[in-house]
């Protein structure tokens, strides 16, 4: 195609991702509450004396439902995002090429949300736990802003899910000979580098919580190590 034709392409198919994030935020809606209460349950579990989430502003609660509810419709909608990711790259690959990369779309969404369930289930619980409770070391009562939560939580969750791509991408960039596990160690160094900077600009200005989302962003670099090599085998 032409350069007119890709920029046409380029475009149907963010239309049609930018659509199935708006229904996905629709359904989402109408259950945001629910969304909400699952959303905040791993801080209100922590045991903190006083621990209380508050709001300072007018409207902070309406749009902290209209945030939780882009969110969840944009994980719902993932799976439609990456068909269109892929459709758009598609036609720029060769047949064999085009047989590693159908998968990517279930594998995609399946990383995700393994990702976003390790930040919920575990990151969550070690983090919360380890910073919340050093209030009570200094006797004061915690109380957090529900907006900052929030994009606390959704930073992590996104972050962590995209992170989980690594293996899916260092799987096909493997099996189409971009790349081999003797290039990921070579670039290991580098990579730490990256990670932390990353987790710096995702994270609070602290220690802890850049550590809680570097160290699993190294462990998947690695798993992604190890991935390239079998999938190299393979080839």
């Amino acid at each position: 195609m032409p350069f007119t034709g890709h920029l046409e392409e380029l475009r149907s198919c963010l239309v049609k991702s930018l659509l199935a994030v708006a229904v996905g935020f629709a359904l989402c809606y109408a259950y945001v509450e629910k969304i909400f209460f699952f959303l905040t349950r791993p801080l209100t579990r922590v045991e903190a004396p006083g621990l209380t989430l508050i709001g300072t502003a007018v409207v902070e609660a309406f749009f902290t439902k209209m945030k939780v509810a882009l969110i969840a419709g944009l994980i719902a909608a993932l799976p439609v995002v990456l068909w269109q990711a892929w459709r758009f790259i598609s036609p720029g690959l060769y047949e064999h090429e085009k047989r590693y990369a159908r998968s990517f779309v279930f594998f995609g969404t399946l990383f995700f949300l393994l990702g976003a369930w390790f930040c919920y289930s575990v990151v969550f619980d070690l983090g919360f736990n380890l910073l919340l409770r050093r209030y009570q070391a200094i006797q004061v009562r915690p109380a957090i802003r529900i907006g900052e939560y929030l994009s606390f939580a959704a930073k992590l969750v996104l972050a962590l899910g995209v992170a989980f791509q690594l293996p899916v991408l260092a799987y096909f960039f493997a099996r189409v000979g971009l790349i081999d596990h003797r290039f990921l160690i070579r670039q290991f160094r580098y990579a730490v580098v990256i990670i932390f900077i990353l987790a710096a600009i995702l994270t609070p200005p602290d220690v802890i919580s850049q550590v809680l989302l570097a160290v699993p962003l190294m462990l998947l670099y690695g798993v992604s190590v190890a991935v390239a090599y079998f999938a190299g085998r393979r080839r």
